[in-house]
């Protein structure tokens, strides 16, 4: 059964915890998962430690859901629009979206079975509709998951490139995909 946008908010924050501030970790102190920046840019001004979790809800309803338009994925495919809020939250919306895109334009054939969309990380009009066309090619159910296996895989890659352009994030590096192996994000 597919999850609901409160549910996957609820499985990142159990996941996060509360207040954090590793060393390593360049988004520097965080609660809830929230970084520093993305909380002072949705208009929170208090210590960190202390950011509500109706806050910290808000903000990924807000910036990881609704605004990069992950809510229109989920009305197509759940687990497609569950894996992209999930690696926005880790990366940010715009670098999930592109693994997405970056999928469709390759699993277009050459572009005979729809046009090539641009790869700029914002999943609008143009995206959705080249989503609704591979489905209709290419079906829910495998095609579904070739589409997810994909940019899957694109989301990996990207983890092992940044720890091997930053050495420090390889203390991250086996959690992140321990993570995706387990839970299958």
């Amino acid at each position: 059964m597919a999850k609901t946008a409160t549910q996957l908010v609820d499985e990142v924050i159990a996941r996060e915890g509360g207040y954090s501030n590793h060393p390593a970790d360049r988004g520097g102190p965080t609660n809830w998962g929230i970084t520093e920046q993305v909380a002072r840019a949705y208009g929170y001004k208090g210590d960190m430690r202390q950011l509500p979790r109706a806050t910290a809800v808000e903000i990924y309803l807000k910036r990881y859901w609704t605004s990069p338009g992950f809510d229109k994925v989920a009305a197509r495919d759940p687990a497609l629009a569950a894996e992209m809020f999930d690696a926005g939250v880790n990366m940010g919306p715009a670098q999930a979206a592109k693994f997405v895109q970056r999928s469709l334009n390759l699993l277009n054939n050459e572009a005979k079975h729809y046009p090539d969309i641009a790869v700029d990380g914002g999943f609008g009009p143009l995206s959705l509709s080249s989503l609704d066309s591979y489905q209709q090619r290419r079906g829910r159910d495998e095609g579904g998951r070739a589409l997810l296996w994909l940019a899957r895989a694109f989301r990996t890659g990207r983890y092992a490139d940044i720890a091997e352009a930053n050495g420090s994030q390889e203390v991250f590096l086996y959690g992140w995909i321990a993570r995706q192996v387990r839970e299958g994000v």
